[in-house]
């Protein structure tokens, strides 16, 4: 099709026949196909042309000409608009399916595994106000202070005061702070003239302790006039606080935190259960965002395992510990390796509150520890990795498959790199045993996977 026949603005009446992997409706006319936001299988839609691209163009609902049986329609549209929650226009009902599905179509395409039995989607408790975490960028708008979302793709901020997706008490944070610091006429960071200030509010709450910390995103550790009555304000009212730094990041990258941070009020972490241990959790480390979602998955793993008493187990892409530090009573010994300082140091004394002595932590990259661990003969029989979006190095891989261990059993946040990883672990001699989606991101596309490879040996 020349999309020369197409112009910004035109508007064309068409079925939308399926959906992206990011939630927009998928609209053909005369075979080019456009991504439109809000727009579900099924439904006719008046479709009013964005933007015309070389192999898709973008679109907008004008009008609804039938809709949908399995939409949702008292979601407030700016959270699509922001990609809060790109998916909370569907049911949550064919949420699941669509992500079970999603997991199905991937591994065929990539993996080459036809009909895979890919399990239902182990679904989530809560599919809104879930989130243990926020990241809340601050912008002048109109000349006033303000908080919200960007819209999709670009960093015009949209006001938002109900995050749908976040913790209430989160919430109240944010509006607390955002109302106090119109008060005493705080500049928010502008990113055109590298003025102001503020840059982002970053809220963790501990699901079952309550404990709140926070971080102010912010370009320079000098408190602005009457910044410091602000956090008083905040930590009265909020007596559940236990932290409060400063985060400096005066870079002009689109990464959120910088390296460096100051502490204005208590402890430079917060303290959470998971599994029935304790966990302190430092500012820049990982934390599971759905704290019960996380322990079914983490469960699900260790049914995947087959931990045996005298199991030695590593646990690469460790974090804070979470998944060593929750089954090391179950095996002899648990290696983790994590790239984050912050976060080996939270390992270690999480392992440490919870009087464990079987677990060992090491700061560095999977790729680099991997090898460095087979040289010294430590010979895992189960092997955990979580990695990143980006997936496994291929040099891990190797260096892994290289101890044969009885299961390697594979958490990941993006199915696209767990299916082409899946591939490297076959070429290793590992084969594909089971795959168990779960919900850990309701209202939006993200889907995390827990699967289990088996040695052919």
């Amino acid at each position: 099709m020349d999309m020369t026949n197409f112009k910004k603005n035109d508007i064309f009446e068409a079925e939308v026949l399926d959906l992206t992997h990011e939630g927009q409706g998928v609209v053909k006319v005369d075979s080019y196909p456009f991504f439109v936001d809000n727009a579900l299988p099924g439904e006719r839609i008046k479709m009013r042309v964005l933007k015309v691209g070389k192999s898709f163009g973008f679109g907008r609902v004008d009008e609804f000409i039938s809709q949908s049986e399995h939409r949702t329609t008292q979601l407030n549209l700016d959270y699509l608009r922001t990609g809060i929650a790109d998916f909370g226009h569907l049911t949550y009902n064919e949420q699941v399916k669509f992500k079970q599905k999603q997991v199905v179509d991937i591994l065929r395409k990539t993996a080459g595994k036809e009909d895979f039995p890919v399990s239902p989607v182990i679904e989530s408790i809560k599919t809104i106000k879930y989130r243990n975490k926020a990241q809340i960028p601050v912008q002048m708008v109109n000349g006033i202070l303000t908080t919200g979302f960007y819209r999709k793709n670009s960093h015009s901020l949209i006001p938002v005061e109900d995050f749908y997706i976040q913790h209430p008490e989160i919430d109240a944070v944010v509006l607390f702070l955002r109302d106090e610091f119109r008060k005493i006429n705080l500049q928010a960071y502008d990113e055109k003239t590298r003025k102001g200030w503020l840059r982002n509010i970053v809220v963790r709450r501990g699901f079952h302790t309550s404990e709140m910390m926070v971080s102010l995103v912010v370009t320079s550790k000098k408190l602005p006039e009457n910044v410091d009555l602000v956090i008083d304000k905040l930590v009265e009212h909020f007596t559940n606080i236990k932290s409060v730094q400063l985060n400096i990041n005066n870079g002009t990258g689109s990464f959120i935190l910088g390296k460096e941070f100051v502490l204005l009020y208590g402890k430079d972490f917060i303290t959470d259960l998971m599994l029935d241990k304790t966990y302190q959790i430092s500012a820049p480390a990982f934390y599971q965002v759905n704290t019960p979602q996380a322990e079914k998955l983490y469960e699900t793993a260790f049914e995947f395992a087959e931990l045996k008493p005298g199991d030695i187990v590593i646990d690469a892409y460790s974090g804070i510990g979470t998944i060593g530090i929750s089954m090391a009573d179950r095996v002899a010994e648990v290696y983790g390796m994590e790239v984050v300082p912050a976060a080996v140091e939270n390992a270690k004394r999480n392992a440490q509150l919870n009087e464990l002595e079987n677990t060992h932590y090491e700061v560095g990259t999977a790729e680099k520890i991997m090898p460095k661990w087979l040289d010294e003969g430590i010979k895992p029989d189960v092997i955990f990795v979580d990695p990143p979006r980006k997936g496994l190095d291929e040099t891990f891989i190797k260096s892994a498959t290289a101890t044969n261990p009885r299961r390697i059993v594979y958490i990941s946040c993006n199915p696209a790199t767990f299916a082409r990883d899946v591939v490297r672990f076959e070429n290793e001699g590992y084969i594909l045993d089971k795959v168990q989606p779960v919900d850990l991101f309701p209202q939006t596309h993200h889907v995390e996977i827990v699967a289990l490879l088996t040695s052919k040996k």
